[in-house]
């Protein structure tokens, strides 16, 4: 029984780091998505810029007349453009049940999200962000997400 205690200790301090750098990645990885919302709250073309590869596509995909409706951009720069651009509310996208996996370079973040103008809930759906680690810097390589206005909760 000793004998088991022990190993099942030495194991348990062995995986310790193991956990704690995974952690480590899950939180930066978490903290790219983060900024992106923070800049988009805050009007900052600039900061949502930095999270996105040069190289990014945007995907977004609905339902319009009972069929899927699937929009495709090869460049954020649309995006980044209205962001940047004056609007009398802001834009506050608040995700919840994140999951990350991470694979050496690349990441990916499937999460829930509800988007709101100022405190007015506007659709919701799943955002899926595919990211790469190039010279110590996470950076957005795709950003999909799918959007509706019901089912969204509260």
């Amino acid at each position: 029984m000793r004998r088991t205690l022990a190993t099942f200790g030495l194991a348990a301090a062995c995986l310790t780091p193991v956990v704690s750098r995974a952690q480590d990645a899950n939180a930066e990885v978490l903290a790219v998505v983060k900024r992106l919302f923070d800049g988009m709250r805050a009007g900052d073309s600039a900061m949502v810029r930095s999270v996105f590869h040069p190289n990014i596509r945007l995907v977004s995909v609905g339902m319009r007349d009972g069929k899927t409706n699937v929009r495709i951009e090869q460049s954020a720069d649309g995006f980044v453009k209205a962001v940047g651009t004056p609007h009398a509310e802001a834009w506050d996208e608040r995700t919840s049940n994140e999951k990350v996996m991470i694979d050496g370079p690349v990441a990916s973040v499937w999460t829930d999200y509800t988007f709101h103008l100022g405190s007015k809930l506007s659709h919701c759906g799943i955002d899926h962000f595919l990211l790469v680690k190039e010279d110590g810097v996470w950076r957005m390589i795709e950003l999909a997400d799918t959007r509706r206005t019901t089912g969204c909760g509260t």
